[in-house]
């Protein structure tokens, strides 16, 4: 094994720590067998158990991305770098971040058992001088952040750094361990507070990435203080919050940066922490008690977004432009999570889980997870694959409304659609660090549909689509700028949100109002057993510049699948059909598309390379031609279905109002509404009205009806709705609905756009 570090790199200047105070006594007398019982536990979980044959191949690999790091290493005191890619004397470009995330792979490879370097004294000592190297010229308590970006000093560095230490320890001389981790007094004391912004407090993910290196440092230098304080603070977050802001709440919705839908991104980055310590410092003196909320969190907030072990791209905000982080990526730490919770979770939970994530892992052979994931989380995974006790779950069915993100989920069996608003409370898309430059249009009313094909997202997807021209959007086809670093569009519309029936069907509106356009539009989305129908009306512009509605943009990897066109009615084979319900007329346009990843991620240390990749996509729109004036549109989605469903579909379905005061459907016993303003809807049993803005299901079974309300404008303090029969009485449900004559009246005041349902006598 060579050395390319001479040892004149590890000696440090004692300038560089002069004037600093003692290192941090324990406050309190805690064996070091507890320290190190919990730090094992740490390493466990990063590289695995003992050597199995049956990982060899991730062995392997682990294994090899350590020795290209090792062999790469070639320091430069005077220029200063490790690597000759990664020049450290500008902080701004992120290499010194990423030189420690290297350094994370090197003793990822020296702590993983099989590997030829595991354990190699040579390969610790190479590991301890490039440590030296980094400290003295990279990171280091009496360093400056020089404008640059404050995660990779308060959370990136920290980290990557414990993490390495942690892997490390076996090899390492411990006083130097105490001096590496010194700058982490300065830029990462405490899980609750941001160094580079005095007065921000941190929450979700960061405060989480936080606690994780806080936590971690205090069991590497035994000082039971630090982890305490990494506990309480994690603690803090599994409580729900009531908003507005970042958080997890209950509905499900996770927040970060005050007004994005983050669940699949920083909130997988949460769960992994707290999971991750919730096992660390089990049965320790550091336990984290009342840990129930956690295990709720899973079932709200993540599993309606994973399917077959993917994470939905509507809540992966700006990491959809991210070459190295996918839907699969999402989706893989989530799952390691929940297999992590499993250990500790309550059978309640646990019968449940297993058979769930049992069947991600199985039907999804299209990305192995063992290709992914940790050893340690493939041990478990393919412990569960093998146990005969464990069912392969099915996919999650429902319809979940997520008000206070203006999300919505509707699942069948076979299929998923997923719809992504914003409003004046929810942002449209988030652009920072020169990430998703081109995501313009992702919270407009795009539609995300899930169906067998499980590489359609993450294959070089969002490079390759015409980002002008996003399913489920209505947009001015006018050219645009990247977005700006730090832009933040609320669309000054209160109007976004929507209800769903007993978990099976739902309603979804947005009032449209277009950024730097003259655009509006009102869009409505069905959320039927078989199909999704969307309605569209008041569409109007004045810019001279064409409208478009875009029913579909479909990925279809290296080729054309087949297409079959009727009258009305589209059908793309291995996707969906499409069937026009007002006798507009589509537009299918067939074509090769080839981008880059840098194109639209040109970050720091994310940005993706410049390799052409191209992909072939069949797009269906509606073209409302140029400046038009309160334009329509109504087609439905049938995901998965035949020719010649979706040429009879049109029979099946009734438009019963699509004008800007109602847009409306009826199917077999099921009403559906959207009322943007006090109105009336004909139906087959009479009038349908409400004297205020609502969403409404109606589900009529005999004598009785099942009723979901809510108000997604949240302008409304009560809704009175006259159905098409006479009440006779409320059977049962929230206390918000209550008879009134011959109707129901529902106080929507202060509910915040979520569902009031009940059961009426009719």
């Amino acid at each position: 094994m060579t050395h390319p570090l001479s040892r004149r790199s590890a000696l440090l200047g004692a300038a560089a720590v002069a004037g600093l105070a003692l290192w941090d006594r324990p406050a309190e007398a805690v064996g070091a067998a507890a320290f190190d019982a919990a730090r094992e536990r740490w390493v466990s979980l990063l590289a695995g158990g003992p050597y199995n044959p049956a990982y060899t191949d991730r062995t392997q690999a682990v294994e090899g991305s350590a020795n290209a790091v090792l062999r790469k290493l070639k320091p430069d005191p005077d220029r200063p770098s490790l690597w000759p890619d990664l020049p450290l004397g500008d902080p701004g470009t992120g290499n010194f971040n990423r030189a420690y995330n290297r350094m994370r792979t090197l003793a990822l490879g020296w702590a993983t058992p099989g590997t030829a370097m595991h354990g190699d004294r040579q390969v610790a000592e190479t590991a301890v001088m490039a440590l030296d190297f980094l400290y003295e010229h990279a990171y280091h308590e009496g360093l400056d952040r020089q404008g640059s970006n404050w995660y990779w000093w308060e959370i990136g560095v920290p980290r990557s750094l414990t993490d390495t230490c942690a892997l490390l320890y076996d090899g390492l001389p411990k006083d130097r361990l105490k001096r590496w981790l010194r700058p982490l007094r300065r830029w990462c004391p405490d899980p609750e507070r941001r160094v580079s912004h005095p007065g921000v407090v941190e929450t979700g993910a960061n405060r989480a990435g936080k606690a994780m290196a806080v936590a971690m440092r205090g069991l590497l230098t035994h000082d039971a203080r630090l982890i305490k304080r990494a506990r309480d603070a994690v603690s803090d977050l599994l409580r729900p919050t009531a908003g507005p802001g970042d958080g997890f709440y209950r509905d499900g919705s996770f927040i970060q940066h005050d007004v994005y839908p983050y669940n699949g991104s920083y909130g997988v980055d949460y769960l992994e922490g707290v999971a991750k310590l919730i096992a660390v410092l089990a049965s320790s003196p550091w336990e984290i008690d009342d840990i129930g909320n956690v295990y709720d969190l899973v079932d709200r907030s993540f599993v309606p977004f994973i399917f077959d072990g993917l994470m939905m791209d509507c809540v992966r905000g700006r990491q959809i432009s991210v070459q190295g982080h996918r839907d699969h990526h999402s989706g893989q730490k989530a799952v390691e999570a929940i297999l992590t919770l499993l250990e500790s979770a309550p059978k309640r939970h646990a019968r449940r889980w297993r058979p769930l994530v049992k069947g991600w892992l199985t039907r999804n052979q299209a990305i192995p997870y063992d290709t992914l994931a940790p050893l340690a989380s493939i041990a478990k995974a393919k412990a569960l694959l093998e146990d005969a006790s464990v069912p392969v779950g099915p996919r999650t069915t429902g319809t979940y409304v997520f008000a206070d993100m203006d999300r919505v989920v509707h699942r069948r069996p076979t299929w998923a659609y997923a719809i992504a608003m914003s409003s004046e409370r929810i942002g449209a898309a988030e652009a920072m660090n020169a990430e998703n430059l081109h995501g313009w249009y992702t919270g407009d009313g795009m539609t995300y549909l899930y169906t067998g094909d499980l590489t359609h997202w993450n294959d070089d997807l969002w490079p390759t689509i015409d980002p002008y021209r996003l399913p489920g959007t209505t947009v001015d086809t006018r050219r645009r700028a990247d977005l700006p670093h730090g832009k933040r569009r609320l669309p000054p519309t209160s109007w976004a949100g929507g209800v769903a029936l007993d978990g099976e069907y739902g309603v979804a509106a947005m009032k449209l109002i277009a950024d730097g356009s003259s655009l509006r539009a009102k869009k409505a989305w069905f959320l039927l057993d078989e199909a999704v129908v969307a309605l569209g009306t008041g569409i109007t512009a004045s810019d001279g510049r064409r409208i478009e509605t875009i029913v579909e943009n479909r990925n279809t990897h290296d080729g054309h699948p087949p297409l079959t066109r009727g009258d009305g009615w589209v059908h793309l084979s291995g996707a969906a059909g499409y069937a026009l319900l007002d006798g507009a007329e589509a537009k299918v346009i067939r074509e090769k598309r080839t981008g880059r990843w840098r194109d639209i991620d040109k970050g720091a240390t994310t940005g993706g390379d410049k390799t052409p990749v191209t992909r072939h996509y069949t797009t269906i729109l509606i073209d409302h031609g140029v400046d038009p004036r309160k334009a329509r549109y109504a087609y439905a989605v049938l995901p998965e279905a035949s020719i010649a469903q979706t040429a009879t579909y049109g029979r099946r379905i009734k438009v019963l109002a699509n004008s800007g005061t109602v847009q409306a459907i009826s199917c077999d016993n099921l009403l559906a509404a959207v009322f943007w303003r006090a109105g009336t809807v004909e139906t087959a049993d009479g009038p349908l009205s409400a004297d205020g803005p609502c969403t409404l299901l109606i589900r009529r079974d005999r004598k009785q009806a099942r009723l979901a309300v809510s108000d997604p404008s949240r302008t409304a303090d009560e809704v009175k709705i006259k159905l098409p029969w006479p009440v006779k009485s409320v059977k049962e449900g929230d206390r918000s609905v209550r008879k009134a004559k011959r109707a129901v009246k529902v106080e929507v005041g202060g509910s915040r756009g979520h569902a009031h349902t009940a059961v009426v006598r009719l």
